[in-house]
């Protein structure tokens, strides 16, 4: 019985660690499901335009642009969740153990500067920054650059997405804020459920809605690791107000996004290896605190 519960157990964890890439996924789909049509179908142009070459350019550049983004979007997680950010395979081996090494007793080993563990991925991380609870998987050195680009194309798309439901907010507030469209603003699915919208005005509220809350929240969590990066930090040193890493401001995007790290942002496919190993790095200050 104590066997079957654990195993039960052990599958509910396992589900419930994937449910926010699924809800991730769901999401990004949608929203992108909405643009395609609000071009398509909704597209606002006069009838006497909608059968002329400028509308369908417009629709075109429009559909290239939100494909563009969500091929990076989704090809950047997916590199980012391929990537493995820990010390599995990697020699840590050397002659001598200079500032910052430290010994894991749950790894049982010696890990280098800027690494540590993750409870959640029960591994060693290098250059851990932080586990990201959206994709289940923890950013390091090996994945930061897919991270950052993936907050990026995210920001983006969802200031585009902004943008485009534009309309959505004006037809909602057309007969100016009553109680019905700040309720359907706010609480979409409460109106739905009582009966006061159609599954369509809920549809579009919905999608709108989460376009701009997950455009602030992408954009500070974009922001703040942008500032990191530029200071050479990590999250976890970002409490402190040492920077012993700290090359400089290129340097230092060399550091997280590689040789290529002009280029490499436009698409995922463009090779830019990193100049360090992850295990060395070299000290612009002193790793230990003052006394």
């Amino acid at each position: 019985m104590v066997g079957f519960m654990s195993r039960v157990w052990n599958k509910l964890d396992s589900a419930s660690s994937r449910l926010p890439i699924f809800l991730n996924a769901v999401l990004v789909f949608s929203i992108t499901a909405e643009l395609c049509y609000l071009v398509l179908v909704e597209a606002p142009l006069e009838q006497t335009q909608e059968k002329t070459d400028w509308s369908t350019t417009w629709k075109a550049m429009h559909l290239f642009a939100q494909l563009f983004m969500f091929g990076n979007i989704s090809w950047n997680a997916s590199l980012f969740m391929k990537t493995n950010p820990s010390i599995r395979g990697v020699f840590l081996g050397g002659d001598v153990l200079g500032q910052g090494w430290r010994y894991c007793y749950t790894c049982e080993t010696h890990t280098p500067p800027r690494c540590s563990h993750c409870y959640d991925c029960n591994v060693c991380v290098l250059r851990r920054d932080h586990h990201c609870v959206f994709f289940g998987q923890c950013v390091g050195f090996r994945n930061y650059r897919y991270f950052l680009t993936c907050l990026l194309f995210m920001w983006a798309g969802l200031l585009y997405a902004v943008v485009m439901n534009a309309e959505v907010f004006i037809v909602i507030l057309k007969e100016g804020v009553t109680f019905h469209s700040v309720m359907l603003l706010l609480v979409p699915w409460l109106m739905l459920v009582s009966g006061q919208v159609t599954t369509r005005a809920f549809a579009f509220a919905f999608i709108a809605d989460t376009c701009v809350v997950g455009f602030l929240l992408v954009a500070a969590f974009l922001f703040f690791h942008v500032i990191l990066m530029l200071k050479g930090q990590t999250t976890r040193e970002w409490y402190s107000t040492r920077r012993p890493y700290s090359l400089g401001i290129l340097a230092n995007i060399r550091e997280c996004m590689g040789k290529n790290w002009y280029i490499c942002w436009l698409c995922p496919l463009i090779p830019s290896p990193l100049p360090g190993d992850g295990i060395n790095y070299e000290l612009t200050g002193s790793v230990e605190p003052k006394k």
